[in-house]
């Protein structure tokens, strides 16, 4: 048997804003839906609800009256949890606490066949322990929606450690025939996405706690250097704080308080504070008619360098080298071993962040990774007390001459973007390592759950093999906490790299 037969009935017990995103999905795809919520009622004004959508998707033009009508009529509000016997599966999008799932479906086996598939919507929660209450765990499997679940595609089929492999598969397949993307993965703690994606917000984190840039500047540069949709500032306040740090708690607290996972101590306050984000009017930002929100700090503009050379080859930042010429600045080349650098007319050097600190080198200005030099309106440079102010000023009226804004940020290493993708491969290297999910399959996650512009494999590959591997080795040389630390799964892509190159 696969997928799941459009005759079977899906049960969706908790009736919140996920449950009937869930529900709407099944119902869509052609189900018959039955709705179930502890609190009487509530799976009656959830079924008025959905058949609100389903107007509202005739209006749009994405379905016929007819199908709507269908679908309507396909929907069912049960009272009480005997009435969703016969269903074909269940999903949960209850309160996320282990003893009250465990609690439901250890019910839920009472009423249920023997062959009615259990997913829990779970995103913190271990699917093996919530299974492990169950009489037959084999069928028991998370399928984690993100929200809204109607518009956004991905769905992670989280296998626990006592799921079936045939229940796995009818998962993934039920939800590819449902119009989603699903992508399988074993049960983890944050799955893959919120395992993935903390470096995204914890380095925009650690880049103002130690005063690099104010939030504003850290989200400008993500957004228009990174190629990343929003920053991790604005992103977080649109999430929620409470949320977002919850889930890195939760996290944090599953690896064994593991320093890659740790939270931010920034981020804490703001929740110690009930400034949560959008949803309270004050966060990282402000919000509400009246409020101003900060601008990106941005240099003023300065006349372009008389000329630049180039010495060694500028590696993922190549393409600098055609738009520099473009520009109508004189570049002159010299073939010398000389690593990412460019030397400017003042004899300062301007380099590509590598995870070392301007300080240590006599005159030195870092520039950040970008996801598309030709198309990144907005660059970070990195300099420190001790820079020239002619190499910095050289430095600000290069990038200006290439159109882009420039912001100048304290002497971190590892600067913003390239720190936050350097792990991002980090843990995505380690996650495939421990048998977590597939290359595939989380590229196909980061960029589909969290909107990225590439998955961290697509990163590496355009970036090479050792690029992650040495930016996070000089960090740790800089910061030997462990966090910066590259796992076992990286240094063993990036030495395997330098064995070949060494042998050719």
């Amino acid at each position: 048997m696969t997928a799941l037969d459009l005759s079977s009935p899906v049960a969706v017990v908790g009736t919140g804003t996920m449950g009937q995103g869930i529900a709407q999905v099944a119902l869509v795809a052609g189900h018959p839906v039955r709705l179930y919520d502890a609190v009487p009622g509530r799976a009656r004004t959830a079924a008025v609800a959905l058949a609100a959508c389903l107007d509202r998707l005739v209006e749009k033009g994405r379905l016929t009256a007819a199908e709507r009508d269908a679908a309507t009529a396909r929907l069912q509000p049960a009272e009480a949890l005997a009435a969703l016997a016969g269903s074909g599966l269940v999903v949960e999008a209850i309160v996320e606490r282990l003893d009250v799932k465990q609690q439901l479906f250890r019910a839920l086996e009472e009423v249920v066949d023997d062959d009615c598939l259990l997913a829990t919507n779970t995103s913190s929660l271990s699917v093996t322990a919530i299974g492990g209450a169950l009489a037959h765990p084999g069928r028991f499997f998370g399928l984690h929606f993100f929200n809204p679940a109607p518009l956004l595609p991905l769905v992670e089929v989280v296998s626990g450690f006592a799921t079936d492999f045939s229940s796995a598969t009818r998962a993934y397949e039920m939800a590819s025939d449902w119009g989603k993307t699903p992508v399988a993965c074993a049960d983890t703690p944050g799955f893959i996405v919120n395992r993935i994606a903390r470096p995204f917000y914890a380095e925009a984190f650690a880049v103002h706690e130690h005063q690099g840039a104010d939030p504003a500047t850290i989200d400008a540069v993500l957004r228009e250097c990174g190629g990343f949709k929003m920053g991790a500032f604005e992103l977080t306040d649109l999430i929620g704080q409470d949320v977002n740090e919850a889930v890195t708690r939760s996290v944090w607290d599953a690896f064994f308080h593991d320093v890659k996972f740790t939270p931010s101590l920034a981020q804490r306050r703001l929740v110690e504070s009930g400034m949560l984000g959008r949803k309270a009017g004050r966060g990282w930002y402000a919000y509400g008619d009246d409020a101003e929100q900060p601008e990106p700090h941005t240099a003023d503009p300065v006349p372009p360098p008389a000329h630049v050379v180039v010495e060694g080859d500028l590696g993922p930042a190549g393409d600098l080298l055609d738009l520099i010429r473009e520009a109508g600045v004189p570049v002159r080349e010299e073939d010398e071993d000389h690593g990412t650098r460019l030397v400017l007319p003042g004899g300062g050097q301007l380099a590509l962040a590598d995870g070392q600190t301007s300080v240590e080198f006599r005159d030195v200005v870092y520039f950040d990774l970008a996801f598309d030099y030709r198309s990144a309106t907005r660059i970070a440079l990195a300099a420190s007390q001790d820079t020239s102010p002619r190499t910095l000023r050289e430095a600000i009226g290069l990038f200006q001459a290439l159109g882009k804004d420039v912001s100048v940020i304290g002497d971190v290493p590892g600067m913003i973007v390239a720190r936050t993708v350097a792990r991002l491969i980090d843990l995505a290297m380690d996650a495939v390592a421990k048998g977590v999910a597939t290359e595939e399959d989380i590229d196909t996650a980061m960029r589909l759950g969290v909107n990225y512009p590439l998955g961290p494999f697509e990163w590496n590959r355009r970036l090479g093999r050792t690029w992650a591997h040495s930016l996070l080795d000089d960090l740790h040389l800089r910061d030997p906490s462990g966090r910066y630390a590259p796992s076992l799964a990286l240094y063993r892509h990036a030495y395997a790299s330098e064995k070949r190159e060494s042998a050719s």
